[in-house]
């Protein structure tokens, strides 16, 4: 049987971000008709993707957060509060440290676990009336001509949805941004990125450590204590993509090893390594963010390498600039999916995006190399952050989310 329903907004995967949106949609005086399509079944639990991985939330999504209501939940369930910001270059004596104390502000960031942001966002979901949830549901289809688009869904009894506005929130591995054949940029950094979690010998105190080497940055992330180990460090390595295998191999004696040899002994000693895992690393930028009928946000737009933590602070701006842009849209009876209205939101977003991409692009081909002119270079660079206030200070601002216009969620106010 084919049944067809109609939307104010489609949403194209049920993430993280995915679920953002909606929660934000929720949120507005005339909240739209909004459903949320994802492939894999969470009426009950939340997706494979909310894994054990970490979050380093930027100051600015912590507001974001704050003005959905949502931020007391995800603080009491276990976040890790970054203090300062320790930066320097292995063998070099390049260094600089950027304190949340200079922005006026009682954290620069905070660590939080995906499983534990997954489960916040995902039992308010459940909470929220107006919003649609259809899962497993698979898109098969896609039609954006007409005055309305049409998505051809399976999920139980095939089904055709339209909507005034599709938004496409569905990863890396976008099946909308595939089937429309929507072009990227593109840049294999030929890299992993090796995750686990660290227990330490001592209190972190709050200091996330950006450590850059020849083969690539190693950051360490504080993250909230248990009673058996109460010292914790969330570990993000940069590997050679020919040097995984052999890294992954490794047990925990020689891992832990070589890790304080990259490291030394400034965080303190590790005593324990958790389960290790690794996934490749690469940078992409959509070349249309809208078209009529569609938006993309999140990794469906853009993906990021993790040197600098912003890849889902980036998507977490792009849903409160959206919403933002359809909040307005309402208050003026205009056409919510119309190019015109969508073009507000793609222009809004174009400054944030590039401007954080080149810089985390740059970071990532600066301190990959040992070429001695770029060697001094960047160590120049860092002792002159060290030096000049106004110039780290900026660039803290930048590392906090504020880049170009703020949104109202991203300054901590409701829609």
């Amino acid at each position: 049987m084919t049944q067809e329903q109609h939307y104010d907004v489609v949403i194209i995967g049920g993430g993280l971000v995915g679920i953002s949106l909606a929660l934000a949609l929720g949120r507005l005086s005339q909240p739209p008709r909004v459903a949320l399509i994802e492939a894999h079944d969470y009426q009950h639990l939340p997706p494979p993707g909310f894994d054990a991985r970490t979050v380093a939330l930027s100051y600015s999504s912590r507001q974001i957060f704050a003005g959905l209501d949502l931020w007391p939940t995800i603080e009491a369930a276990g976040v890790a509060p970054i203090h300062t910001i320790h930066i320097s270059d292995r063998g070099h004596p390049g260094i600089t440290r950027l304190a949340a104390v200079e922005q006026g502000v009682d954290a620069l960031g905070y660590v939080v676990e995906n499983r534990v942001l997954g489960q916040t966002l995902f039992a308010a979901l459940q909470q929220r009336s107006g919003i649609t949830v259809l899962a497993p549901a698979k898109v098969s289809g896609l039609d954006l001509q007409g005055a309305q688009a049409r998505i051809a869904l399976e999920h139980s009894d095939t089904k055709t949805l339209t909507a005034n506005l599709v938004v496409a929130a569905d990863g890396t591995q976008s099946f909308v941004r595939e089937f429309l054949d929507v072009k990227t940029w593109q840049r294999d950094y030929q890299q992993q990125a090796v995750i686990a979690n660290l227990a330490m010998d001592r209190p972190h105190q709050g200091i996330a450590y950006e450590r850059f080497t020849a083969n690539g940055p190693m950051a360490l992330l504080p993250l909230p204590g248990f009673a058996d180990t109460p010292h914790r460090y969330g570990l993000v390595w940069t590997v050679p993509q020919a040097q995984v295998a052999s890294v992954l191999q490794l047990d925990d004696a020689a891992f832990t090893h070589e890790l304080q040899q990259r490291c030394g002994d400034r965080p303190g000693r590790f005593m324990r390594i958790g389960t290790r895992s690794a996934y490749p690393l690469g940078m992409m930028q959509i070349r249309e963010h809208v078209r009529s009928r569609l938006a993309f946000i999140g990794n469906a737009a853009h993906t990021l390498h993790p040197v600098a933590g912003q890849g889902f602070n980036l998507g977490l701006r792009d849903v409160a600039a959206l919403a933002q842009v359809i909040r307005d849209a309402h208050a003026r009876n205009a056409d919510i999916g119309s190019l015109t209205e969508l073009q507000h939101y793609a222009n809004w977003r174009k400054r944030d995006q590039w401007q954080t991409m080149l810089f985390t692009d740059s970071m990532v081909r600066a301190f990959s190399t040992d070429f001695l002119p770029m060697v001094l270079a960047r160590n120049a660079g860092l002792l002159a952050m060290e030096l000049f206030t106004p110039l780290r200070k900026r660039i803290a601002h930048q590392a906090m989310g504020y880049i170009g216009k703020a949104s109202l969620l991203a300054r901590g106010l409701g829609l």
